[in-house]
């Protein structure tokens, strides 16, 4: 029988056709085929919320080719990835190739030969309720997105787009920011005696209280008292705790937990994290066992494990630390309450390839995400570490100090992965340091005693790694839907990075404020929660996708028509930003404003005078330095380690030490192309030659000599997955690894 495998990526498909023997072809449809039209709502919502779906543009080709390759077989088998939106593509193949009765689904958690040859043996039909799970999911957006978004246009400036998640997302920012903005610090101080020991290095003892309990020191006329009290006098042992601690290891990864931990250990943004975790997942070629899925599938919010996975950590750890280093009983995570526990959590599909036997095939940001992954399971299956604490109080007088260490008495899983202590952690007091021993009454003398005034913070801007950790707290969206949010409220100027804060622009103030007001509803956490509990419902088979869209549009409609009566005569407008740009067409100060491309300068006056000119980031900088906005480099200074920043000279734009001119370190400023080197892992800039010409580089050149005149393209060859160049002003793309790939949409 003649089988033809259908899946999306070639990639995939490359590493699944390794696996299958004769009689069976594999081919990639890339991603989907059909969708909702751009220019129109799309849905016939008198008509039970009817999706009009059609082909996407430019895909013509493409279905006509996989129309043929159909005809020539006995039965067709759609691999896609195993969740709504795979599920969803595998529907829309089956109807635009018009499949019929010959077509059959699997789904696979890991790309190996076993869980593929598995899938194969119980093949299923296309599962409805994942497809209209997705479908509500998609409907819901299209309406939300098109019925709102006219408001935005008539009431900021043209073309804003609303959106479910990302008007949650921007208000969550929103609102951070407006914290930070009303926090008032409040004074408190710190007070730190170092003690001499008898033949050690001396300890921190840090002020405590008295007898009564703890004190908060919240002025100086306080402090000062407490130190003319124990001025001079002998710090007396008045009590030694001493415990063993138990610390377990972190569950293995789920998505969220992936995409957080990878931005705060490999400072990477999601969508890099999630982009080569589809890399690893799709397969690479390891060597001798050729093309191989190295992890499990990457969008998921469980943590369960299969019994393989745990029987073949089981035996790696045994193997190669010995058996104290296994638990009695295995570890067992319990997944969040309103987790769909659809897939395994994110683990290595094979724990025996560690990622130092695989380094030389991996990019350099494949072998650190691997490693990631790789360690966070291997340490989950293993023992706790056993801490030895000690808590040792002094009296000085009447007032008590507290010191406290710990050492690690037994490593368990950190001998493979070290916790990062949170920021604050430090605050507790506690030392990794071993103390001496202590006895009771034993008396120490203090070397000094340091008063410090501190103020209270106010709470830290959203990192991604954050931001994706509250929006999964708080129920909004899914863990395919976190990189996307992120990226589109990036793009649409509501939300803006600075350093690896996420900072909302002014944009992101009105559009929520407009949201809130009129739309309380749709940017309301629970409802947008709730939203995500009801799509789980239809997925589960209980609840009827027609009915949940009925419900929220009934709602829905009434808000839009409050929001035409009471936004009638509202008009949000926008501040307007001066350049030092003078129009050379009218003499006016030009102003800035945003388009699809960045940030441009137009003339005032438009549409008398509709002149525009592009606003470099030499000009942008230089308006943001003016008004105190300081750009921070991600690196620090190689001298002293302060921040780098953004500054403008009679050269151009460079980074400088913030301690100029004690520290006079500079480093030039680059445009980041948001693509990795496929040599090393680290990030392409922009550049140019003396002579204006733009060129693309490592930023680690020439330590890493890789180097291009045309643009690096945020995509893989389909053939030998080198990384693919665009020629300038031209349609054009290619393999830079020159496999012969190549492709001309000119």
């Amino acid at each position: 029988m003649n089988t033809l495998v259908i899946v999306e990526s070639p990639t995939k498909a490359l590493t699944i056709k390794g696996y299958l023997g004769k009689g069976y072809k594999v081919i990639a449809s890339k991603g989907h085929v059909r969708d909702l039209p751009k220019s129109k709502l799309g849905i016939d919502i008198e008509d039970n919320f009817k999706p009009q779906y059609i082909n996407i543009r430019g895909k013509g080709d493409l279905i006509n080719a996989l129309k043929k390759e159909v005809k020539g077989v006995d039965r067709v088998i759609l691999a896609t990835d195993p969740d709504r939106e795979g599920e969803a593509i595998s529907w829309h193949l089956a109807n635009v190739l018009g499949l019929g009765d010959k077509v059959k689904r699997i789904t696979f958690n890991e790309i190996t030969k076993n869980s593929l040859k598995e899938a194969i043996k119980s093949p299923r039909e296309i599962d409805m309720n994942l497809v209209n799970s997705q479908q509500a999911r998609r409907i819901l957006d299209r309406i939300v997105g098109y019925k709102i978004s006219p408001f935005l246009w008539k009431k900021i400036k043209n073309g804003l787009s609303a959106g479910r998640v990302q008007s949650v997302a921007t208000r969550i920012i929103v609102e951070r920011e407006l914290e930070i903005k009303a926090f008032v610090p409040v004074e408190y101080w710190t007070i730190t005696a170092k003690l001499l020991t008898e033949n050690g290095p001396t300890i921190q003892s840090k002020f405590f209280g008295d007898k009564n309990g703890k004190i908060d020191l919240t002025n100086e006329d306080q402090v000062k008292k407490i130190l003319a009290t124990i001025d001079k006098a002998p710090f007396i042992v008045i009590e030694v705790k001493k415990s063993v601690k138990t610390r377990r290891s972190q569950p293995p990864f789920t998505t969220s937990t992936l995409q957080q931990e990878a931005n705060r250990r490999l400072s990477f943004q999601s969508q890099r994290t999630m982009m080569i975790a589809q890399e690893l997942y799709e397969g690479v070629n390891i060597g001798e066992k050729g093309a191989h899925g190295l992890i499990t599938y990457m969008r998921t919010d469980s943590l369960r494990i299969s019994d393989e996975a745990r029987d073949a950590a089981k035996s790696f750890i045994n193997e190669k630390y010995g058996e104290k280093y296994y638990p009695n009983t295995p570890n067992v995570y319990k997944s969040k309450k309103n987790s769909q526990d659809a897939h395994e959590a994110i683990r290595p599909s094979d724990p025996s390839i560690t990622p130092e036997s695989i380094k030389s095939r991996l990019s350099a940001d494949q072998y650190r995400l691997y490693k990631l992954i790789w360690e966070r399971f291997i340490a989950s299956q293993m023992s706790a570490a056993l801490i030895d604490s000690v808590v040792c109080d002094f009296d000085a007088n009447g007032y008590i100090f507290r010191t406290s260490g710990e050492t690690v008495k037994f490593p368990g899983y950190k001998v493979i992965y070290e916790d990062i202590i949170e920021e604050g952690d430090e605050e507790n007091g506690d030392s990794k340091v071993k103390l001496p021993e202590f006895n009771e009454a034993e008396k120490l003398k203090a070397e000094s005693i340091t008063p410090d005034q501190r103020f209270t913070q106010p709470p830290s801007r959203f990192t991604e790694g954050s931001l994706i950790k509250i929006l999964e707290e708080k129920g909004i969206g899914r863990p395919s839907t976190f990189t996307p949010t992120i990226t589109t409220i990036i793009s649409r100027g509501y939300i803006k990075r600075e350093g690896k804060v996420l900072v909302p622009t002014e944009l992101g103030f009105v559009t929520t404020e407009l949201m809130k007001n009129s739309f309380e509803h749709i940017i309301d956490y629970n409802f947008t929660a709730k939203m995500e509990e009801d799509l789980d419902k239809i997925e589960n088979g209980i609840a009827d996708y027609i009915a949940i869209l009925k419900d929220f549009y009934g709602d829905f409609e009434k808000q839009l028509d409050e929001a035409e009566k009471t936004l009638s005569n509202t008009r949000f407008e926008l501040t307007k930003v001066e350049t030092n740009i003078i129009c050379d067409k009218c003499g006016a100060k030009m102003i800035e404003k945003e388009g699809r491309f960045g940030k441009f300068a137009a003339c005032p006056n438009y549409p008398t005078c509709k002149n525009t000119r592009r606003l470099d980031a030499d000009e942008k900088n230089s308006d943001e330095n003016a008004k105190n906005k300081e750009i921070i480099a991600d690196e620090k200074c190689k001298n002293c380690g302060e921040d780098m920043i953004l500054r403008k000279g009679a050269f151009g734009t460079f980074y400088a030490c913030r301690n100029y001119p004690t520290c006079k370190t500079t480093m030039p400023y680059y445009k980041d192309s948001g693509i990795a080197c496929p040599d090393c892992g680290k990030r392409i800039f922009i550049k140019q030659t003396k002579n204006k010409k733009t060129y693309y580089s490592c930023e680690s050149y020439p330590d890493c000599s890789f180097s291009v005149w045309d643009i690096p393209q945020d995509r893989r060859c389909p053939s030998c997955g080198g990384l693919v160049l665009k020629k300038k002003n031209k349609e054009y793309y290619y393999c830079k690894k020159e496999c012969g790939w190549n492709e001309d949409k000119s």
